[in-house]
């Protein structure tokens, strides 16, 4: 917890001389400052380097000398460093667990202060300020939004945990077989030319919530949201293509969104803080670059997939036309075409079978 630099921004300096804005801060803390960093690291009995490293993975600035500390800081990093003392965490993965915890609790606290609250502070009455409608809507909003979080993450935790359990064997906890699809909005650079800043984030909303609910729906794990694209995940392929198709689905029912365009891949995946890498994730991005718009594109060992899981049929010429009915996809083969940084593929369009 060194001198800031100039270029970064101190989320703990001390707050202006507002007294609304003194009176927030502890009301969200539930404490009062009065720790500096080394005092908070020698009050929870931790070494200023791991109180450094703890916080910066967190994603706060370094504080200096500032007193802006609280017990709660204190708390925490003597909860950390005990799970490492009693061999229960690594020191390297208690890092990576105030990491992992900081990037994702961030961009939701900036979300509810951006959207959220921003839109629920609008004065009642004329003459109000926003600051004067604050204070008391967080006091009533922290208890249960807390609470609500603690529920969800809850939820997630145990879904997670039990996709691990089921797992083979102790590599594939880490490095798994999944498909991996990228869902692409064409045009999106053109829109932002043309829309005002305003039409173009409730597109980019609306898009991003469409495909969390589909893809939560129907039993895939929506990975990252890149404003106009997002990443999703699935267990098996037959999951991950039906996710893919009702996205177009949907999104071609909605005359004010563009067209949609999605790639999938199957194969080995490493998974890490909650992100997935590895040459299928990269695949499946080369492979919506190159999909035609309205359209999902595959790779080979996603259709192999498929057919082994009785999803769609090894050859449709060999099969009887009314035995087809039975598939829930159909495959056609594309032509050959390299790949940058993945050499040639194969590509095969997936579509829905027509009944």
């Amino acid at each position: 917890m060194h001198p800031t630099p100039h270029h970064e921004v101190d989320h703990t300096a001390e707050p202006s001389d507002d007294p609304l804005a003194i009176r927030l801060e502890q009301l969200i803390l539930g404490a009062e400052r009065r720790y500096t960093a080394f005092q908070a690291a020698r009050t929870a009995g931790v070494s200023m380097d791991l109180a450094s490293r703890f916080w910066r993975a967190m994603g706060f600035a370094d504080i200096g000398q500032a007193k802006a500390l609280t017990e709660a800081d204190v708390l925490a990093l003597r909860r950390l460093a005990g799970l490492v003392e009693a061999g229960l965490l690594s020191e390297p993965m208690a890092v990576q667990v105030a990491r992992s915890t900081g990037q994702t609790t961030a961009r939701l606290a900036e979300w509810q202060i951006d959207s959220f609250l921003e839109g629920l502070t609008e004065p009642p009455e004329p003459g109000m300020t926003r600051t004067e409608v604050t204070y008391p809507l967080v006091e009533l909003l922290l208890p249960e939004l807390e609470e609500f979080l603690v529920y969800v993450w809850r939820r997630q935790l145990a879904a997670a945990t039990g996709r691990v359990v089921q797992a083979a064997d102790d590599e594939e906890m880490v490095d798994r077989r999944l498909a991996v699809g990228f869902a692409d909005l064409v045009g999106f650079t053109r829109l932002t030319r043309r829309m005002e800043e305003e039409q173009l984030g409730e597109l980019v909303e609306a898009f991003e919530t469409t495909a969390a609910d589909l893809v939560a729906a129907h039993g895939g794990r929506l990975i990252k949201t890149l404003g106009d694209e997002v990443l999703y995940a699935a267990d098996d392929a037959g999951t991950a293509g039906e996710i893919a198709l009702r996205l177009i689905e949907t999104m071609e029912d909605d005359e004010a969104m563009p067209a949609l365009r999605v790639g999938i891949a199957f194969g080995t995946v490493t998974t890490r803080m909650g992100d997935v890498f590895g040459t299928t994730v990269n695949l499946a991005s080369r492979l919506t670059s190159i999909a035609p718009k309205d359209a999902v594109l595959v790779d080979g060992a996603f259709a192999e997939e498929i057919v082994r899981n009785g999803d769609a049929p090894k050859a449709e010429a060999d099969e009887d036309p009314a035995a087809l009915a039975k598939y829930r996809f159909q495959l056609q083969p594309m032509w050959q075409r390299p790949v940058r940084g993945l050499g040639v593929v194969e590509p095969w369009l997936l579509s829905r079978r027509e009944v």
